[in-house]
């Protein structure tokens, strides 16, 4: 990026990230864009869908970066927008979860130091990562962080549909009665074109660490090695997922003989029940879904 010209900037903001409760974040660093000498398109429509499309008209029209202010929600959005293209995306966590800025070494529960990261990063050649692509049914997806294709996918669905409670206490509840009825999938994985059939808990295939602000499914996962990481937990008596699933936070759930991680470049994921699989954290499609990395994807402003 040139250190010296004004940059053409669009900011896609979510005004409801984190359940609302960084309204102010976005505005914040538009205002310091501006400062800084930058010529500003601020984007904050009232609904996601919307807020999409005005960011992917911004893009087509041409600017020099893209900016999402929210959590993993707007990093799905704007990989989708820039993935393939030299356009760099830039991330300042205000979300819940905020995995894919974590990954990348951004702040995160502090605006004033992202703002100062995203205004320093403007000065710097951009970082470039893979990405992965998803293709389900006649549709393509891709993502940055992580895709789920198990339990914690899941979940997701459940809560999604749930209006209460408000807040991040509906993601436990949903958890909680997703547990009462947890029980094994029939898998079949074709990895690299070799296929396998796994009666597992779930399924995640990585390109960063973690998931769901700060599960590390996939602790030793690299943005930019040109791999996925596939994660895989076998067959496991509801007590025993239990005692296990929260060991994930520490990334020590890897020792555990249940538990898979193998490296691949492409992945097909069928099941023998309705699961729908989550990427980023947003909802992509029923199985089967085919996967594979595309190194270089992404320039990230960091």
């Amino acid at each position: 990026m040139s250190a010296a010209s004004a940059l053409r900037i669009t900011v896609a903001i979510n005004p409801n990230a984190s359940f609302g409760h960084n309204r102010e974040v976005g505005p914040r660093v538009v205002e310091a864009l501006i400062e800084a000498g930058h010529d500003i398109a601020m984007l904050r429509e009232p609904n996601f869908e919307l807020l999409r499309r005005e960011a992917a008209h911004a893009v087509e029209a041409g600017t020099d970066a893209l900016v999402v202010v929210g959590g993993d929600g707007m990093v799905s959005l704007g990989t989708n927008l820039v993935a393939g293209t030299a356009i760099p995306l830039g991330i300042v966590a205000a979300g819940t979860g905020n995995d894919m800025a974590r990954g990348l070494g951004l702040p995160v529960g502090d605006t004033d130091a992202a703002i100062r990261t995203l205004l320093g990063s403007l000065h710097r050649e951009p970082r470039v990562i893979d990405a992965a692509r998803v293709r389900h049914g006649a549709l393509t997806t891709w993502y940055a962080g992580v895709l789920s294709a198990g339990f914690d996918a899941v979940v997701n669905e459940r809560a999604n549909t749930m209006t209460r409670p408000r807040g991040s206490s509906r993601y436990i509840l949903a958890l909680l009665r997703e547990l009462l009825t947890l029980k094994p999938v029939s898998y079949t994985l074709t990895i690299d074109g070799v296929v396998r059939e796994v009666e597992g808990m779930l399924v995640s295939i990585a390109n960063n660490v973690s998931l769901g602000g700060g599960m590390r499914v996939a602790p030793d996962a690299l943005l930019d090695d040109g791999l996925l990481d596939v994660f895989i937990v076998k067959k496991l008596s509801r007590l025993e997922f239990i005692r296990v699933f929260p060991k994930v936070f520490s990334g020590t759930h890897t020792t555990h003989p249940a538990v898979e991680i193998v490296r691949a470049t492409s992945v097909r994921i069928e099941t023998d029940t309705a699961i729908v699989a989550y990427a980023d954290g947003e909802r992509v499609g029923p199985m089967p879904v085919d996967i594979a990395v595309v190194p270089g994807a992404l320039h990230m402003l960091v």
